[in-house]
């Protein structure tokens, strides 16, 4: 039993006519015709796309358009059969409320393992220090000498062992006092944890 392709395919053939002659003179795609002749439906538009290619195929070719769609009609598969059916509407994924909810947990969960990480490393880290006074080899001609900088706003500061107060932004400033042998003012800050930073800055004593 010829199907609809061999029966426009046979005519084709007969009359020598490339597929790139018809493809120029029907306006149809070379690829559509080769689909259409050898039966590959998955390749193809819907039928009714499909049916006005053959109609066209048929009076180019000068055979029986009724016949030829008929033909067409029994060979083209029940769209339930196809082998490239359209996806069911129903499978596509679409963002729900619940989806929207769940994502939250997720984010404020992140959020909260990222906090805890962070305090968990602050705390187990040595505070920052940073001293801007006195500089290193700093030439003292008084007997007492300004010691300032920053560190962490929960940590002790003590300068040469002696404690400072510190702001609530971090900011220390002390005096401490100095003999013409001492070489060096030692900061140390300690946090909660008992982890300590320290600087020492070293000074010339040049007292009067």
């Amino acid at each position: 039993m010829k199907t609809v392709g061999d029966i426009l395919k046979l005519a084709r053939i007969k009359k020598r006519y490339s597929l790139k002659k018809v493809e120029r003179e029907t306006k149809i795609k070379k690829e559509f015709i080769e689909a259409i002749e050898g039966g590959n439906w998955k390749a193809l538009p819907d039928l009714p796309v499909v049916s006005g290619f053959v109609k066209n195929l048929a009076s180019f070719l000068e055979i029986d358009v009724k016949m030829v769609h008929a033909t067409l009609k029994r060979d083209y598969p029940p769209r339930g059969l196809l082998i490239n059916p359209k996806p069911d509407v129903g499978g596509k994924f679409t963002w729900t409320p619940k989806y929207s909810f769940l994502l939250g947990i997720v984010i404020i969960i992140v959020m909260l393992l990222g906090y805890l990480g962070f305090q968990f490393i602050k705390f187990n880290s040595p505070p920052a220090l940073e001293v801007t006074s006195p500089q290193e080899n700093f030439i003292a001609t008084s007997n007492k000498v300004d010691v300032s900088g920053k560190t962490d706003p929960d940590a002790t500061v003590k300068i040469n062992n002696q404690l400072v107060l510190v702001g609530s932004d971090g900011a220390f400033n002390g005096q401490v006092e100095i003999f013409e042998g001492t070489k060096e003012i030692v900061i140390t800050a300690t946090n909660r944890s008992k982890k300590e930073t320290t600087i020492v800055r070293k000074i010339v004593p040049k007292l009067e």
